[in-house]
C-alpha cells in the first residue's frame, strides 16, 4: 500500500459523491453547484463537509474514511487490479499500516491506531477489495458526458484514450498534440486521432510517482523546433537512485533528437515521491522547474544547498541566469527562485500580468496557491495549515515572519495536478480564470482571479476521474487528462 494575498482564503472540499453516472451528475448539477460554489469574502471561503461520519470514533468504516480514502478512494477503487508490492494477505496489510515504507510515502499509522484498530482495518479492507462489482465505477467510463457549470453546459470531446497516467499535454505548431504518459511512453495525437508512439526518449524510471512528466515548447517553437520534459532519471551507478531531470530535444519522423539535459536535481534519493517536475516559461524566456521535497521534509525545503522543495529558474539552455536571487551565494545553488515549497504539481503563467502561479500538496490539509516571487520562503514544513497523514501535529505554526502566505489553501486537502489560466474566449465569462485539477476529489476547480486574490471558485466536471493534467491549446479550447484509464477530453461549451 502506498498512501500517497497576504490573506490566506480557506476551500473547504466535501467528498464528492460516489454515485456518478452522467445521468445523475447532470440530475444533480443545480443542487450539487449550491453545495459546491462559494464565493471567497474576506479571503475565507468554507463549505461545510458532509463526508462527516457518525460511526465511533474507534470504528474500521471511520478509521478507512479518515486515513485511507484521499489515497485509496472512498471505495477503495484505488486498490482495484492494482500491483501489490508489498504482499495483500491480511499480515502485510497490517505491516504497511503500522509501519508504513517510508521511501514510498506511506507514512505508518501505529502511533495513531491501536493494534486492534489495525486489525479491524485489515479486516474491513479485506472484504472490501473482494467486492469487486462496486468498483466499476461509472464515473471511470465516462466518455462525451455532459457537465453543467455556473455559465454554460460542458460537453466532454473524447480525444485519447487506451493511455494509463497522462501527465503531461503539449499543442505542436501543425495541430498535432504531443501527449506524455507517466509510464515512459510519449504519443503524437494526429488530427485523424491517431497515438503514434514517438522514439528516442532518454531512460526514464517510472517507480512510485515518478515517470515521464511534463512537457512544454519553447516559446519560439516554431523557429527553433525545441520541446521540453521532465521525467523521473535514475544514477548512472544505482537505477534505484532517482532523481528529477529536464531534457529538451527535437521531434524528427517521430524521433526525439539532439537531446540535452539541461538540469538534474540534487540530491539523488531512494524516495519514490514528491518529483514535483511542472515547467513553465515566462514571458521573458525563462524556464520554471518545480522540484518536490523528495520526502525529506526536515532537511532539504529550508536548505539552499540542495535542489529539493524548490521552484528553479533557468535559461533556455540550461544555464543560470545572473539576477536569480542565491546565485554567488555560498554554498546555494544559483537556480533556486524561490524555496519552501512541498511538491508543487501544478505552474502557470497568469496572461494578465505574466506572474508564474504554482500549486503544491500539503500533507493533511493544506495544499495551497502561491505566486512565485524572487527569493521568497513559501515556509515548508515550518509553516502549513496540514498536519501528519497520520493525524499526527508536525507545526503549530500557520504564519511566520519572512515566510511567505499563500493565496488560498485547500482544508482539507484536494490532491491539486495539473494547472493553467484559461487564455480564450470560447468560454463566457471564464477568460483569465485559473484552472486546478483535483486527484483526491475527481474534479476540476475554476478560481476567479482579481489581481492577486481568488474571489471565487466553482468546482465542475465533478467524477470525471483523478485529473491529473490541464491546459489550453491553440484552438481555444480547455483538454484535461485523467488517469486510470487514462483519457484525455476537450471542453466543449455549449
Amino acid at each position: 500500500m502506498v498512501f500517497i494575498c497576504c490573506n490566506r482564503s480557506v476551500v473547504t472540499s466535501p467528498t464528492p459523491d460516489t454515485d456518478s453516472s452522467a445521468t445523475k451528475a447532470e440530475a444533480s448539477s443545480t443542487e450539487s453547484t449550491k453545495q459546491h460554489m462559494e464565493d471567497v469574502k474576506d479571503g475565507v471561503a468554507v463549505h461545510e463537509d458532509s463526508s462527516v461520519m457518525s460511526e465511533a470514533m474507534n470504528s474500521p468504516e471511520h478509521n478507512y474514511a479518515e486515513f485511507c480514502a484521499s489515497c485509496h478512494g472512498a471505495k477503495m477503487d484505488a486498490f482495484v487490479d492494482r500491483k501489490w508490492q508489498y504482499g495483500q494477505g491480511e499480515s502485510d496489510l497490517f505491516k504497511a499500516i503500522k509501519f508504513g515504507y517510508e521511501d514510498d510515502g506511506m507514512p505508518a499509522y501505529g502511533e495513531a491506531l491501536s493494534d486492534s484498530e489495525i486489525n479491524e482495518l485489515v479486516i474491513y479492507i479485506k472484504e472490501g477489495i473482494l467486492n469487486v462489482d462496486q468498483y466499476n465505477f461509472d464515473e471511470k467510463k465516462i466518455v462525451d458526458g455532459q457537465f453543467t457549470s455556473e455559465e454554460f453546459t460542458i460537453k466532454l470531446d473524447t480525444i485519447a484514450s487506451g493511455l494509463e497516467r497522462p501527465w503531461g499535454i503539449t499543442f505542436l505548431k501543425n495541430g498535432n498534440i504531443l501527449i506524455g504518459d507517466r509510464n515512459g511512453k510519449l504519443y503524437e495525437r494526429t488530427s485523424e486521432g491517431e497515438l503514434i508512439q514517438i522514439k528516442g526518449l532518454p531512460t526514464i524510471k517510472e517507480f512510485g510517482q515518478g515517470g515521464l512528466m511534463d512537457l512544454e515548447l519553447h516559446p519560439n517553437y516554431a523557429e527553433n523546433g525545441l520541446i521540453y520534459f521532465s521525467y523521473t532519471k535514475p544514477h548512472v551507478d544505482d537505477e534505484t537512485m532517482l532523481t528529477s531531470a529536464v531534457m529538451r530535444a527535437r521531434l524528427n519522423n517521430h524521433t526525439l533528437v539532439d537531446k540535452e539535459e539541461l538540469f538534474e536535481a540534487l540530491p539523488y534519493s531512494t524516495k519514490r515521491f514528491h518529483f514535483g517536475c511542472r515547467l513553465e516559461f515566462d514571458r521573458e524566456g525563462y524556464l520554471f522547474i518545480s522540484v518536490g521535497d523528495r520526502g525529506n521534509r526536515d532537511d532539504n525545503p529550508q536548505a539552499l544547498d540542495n535542489h529539493c522543495g524548490k521552484i528553479h529558474r533557468i535559461n533556455d539552455d540550461g544555464s543560470i541566469p545572473e539576477d536569480n536571487p542565491f546565485v554567488g551565494r555560498a554554498g546555494a545553488m544559483g537556480s533556486i527562485y524561490t524555496y519552501g515549497n512541498r511538491n508543487a504539481q501544478g505552474l502557470a503563467m497568469n496572461p494578465v500580468d505574466g506572474s508564474i502561479w504554482e500549486h503544491e500538496h500539503g500533507p493533511r490539509g493544506g495544499d495551497e496557491i502561491n505566486i512565485v516571487q524572487k527569493g521568497i520562503n513559501y515556509g515548508w514544513p515550518v509553516i502549513s495549515y496540514g498536519i501528519n497523514y497520520n493525524g499526527t501535529i508536525f507545526t503549530e505554526e500557520t504564519e511566520k515572519e519572512g515566510m511567505e502566505q499563500p493565496v488560498m489553501y485547500w482544508l482539507p486537502s484536494i490532491g491539486a495536478c495539473g494547472m493553467t489560466f484559461v487564455k480564450s474566449d470560447k468560454y463566457p465569462n471564464w477568460e483569465n480564470n485559473l484552472l486546478s485539477g483535483s486527484l483526491r476529489f475527481k474534479y476540476l476547480e475554476r478560481a476567479v482571479v482579481r489581481g492577486n486574490k481568488i474571489v471565487h471558485t466553482e468546482k465542475i466536471l465533478e467524477n470525471i476521474g483523478r485529473l491529473r493534467v490541464v491546459e489550453v491549446g491553440p484552438d481555444g479550447y480547455i483538454y484535461v487528462g485523467v488517469e486510470e484509464p487514462g483519457l484525455v477530453f476537450r471542453l466543449l461549451p455549449m
